[in-house]
C-alpha cells in the first residue's frame, strides 16, 4: 500500500475527537484492511457492578476501524464516510482488557464498499463483537 494511503489513515484516525478520546490506536493498515486498539479505561465502563465497557465505545471502535479499512482500499480514491453499520454485541468484553477490532472489505462498487469486522478481547476465539458495513467511495476526481 502506498504511503500516502497510510499516512492519510493514520491522519483520519487521530483527527476524530471521539478516537483521541477513547485512545484509540492504529495498529495495521493494509489494503482494504485496518487494525485498531482501544485500552481498557475506567471512564468508558457502562456497567458499574460489572466494569464491562459501554457498548458505544465498541460501537465507536469498529465504526473507525470499518473507515480505516475503506479508505486504505486501493479502489477508493480517498475518504469515506459511513453508509451504514450493522454490529452484534456477542458477548461483553472482559475487564480490564484492550478491544481490539480488525476490519477488511469485501467488496467494492463504483459508489459504495462493503467491510465486515470483528472486536476481541484477549480471548480472540469469541468476539465481544462482529460487524458488516457499507461506505463510501470518493468520486474520483
Amino acid at each position: 500500500m502506498s504511503v500516502d494511503k497510510t499516512r492519510i489513515a493514520e491522519q483520519f484516525i487521530t483527527a476524530i475527537p471521539h478516537s483521541q478520546a477513547l485512545g484509540m490506536s492504529l495498529t495495521e493498515i493494509g489494503e482494504g484492511s485496518a487494525e485498531i486498539v482501544m485500552d481498557y479505561d475506567s471512564r468508558f465502563i457502562g456497567d458499574p457492578e460489572t466494569g464491562v465497557i459501554h457498548g458505544g465505545a465498541v460501537s465507536a471502535l469498529m465504526d473507525t476501524c470499518c473507515g480505516a479499512a475503506a479508505m486504505s482500499h486501493p479502489d477508493n480514491p480517498g475518504l469515506t464516510a459511513t453508509i451504514d453499520l450493522r454490529i452484534d454485541y456477542m458477548r461483553p468484553a472482559t475487564p480490564g482488557q484492550r478491544i481490539r477490532a480488525r476490519a477488511e472489505c469485501y467488496h467494492v462498487t463504483r459508489s459504495v464498499i462493503f467491510v465486515r469486522a470483528r472486536a476481541m478481547d484477549d480471548d480472540g476465539d469469541r468476539p465481544v463483537a462482529t460487524a458488516t458495513g457499507t461506505f463510501t467511495v470518493e468520486s474520483k476526481p
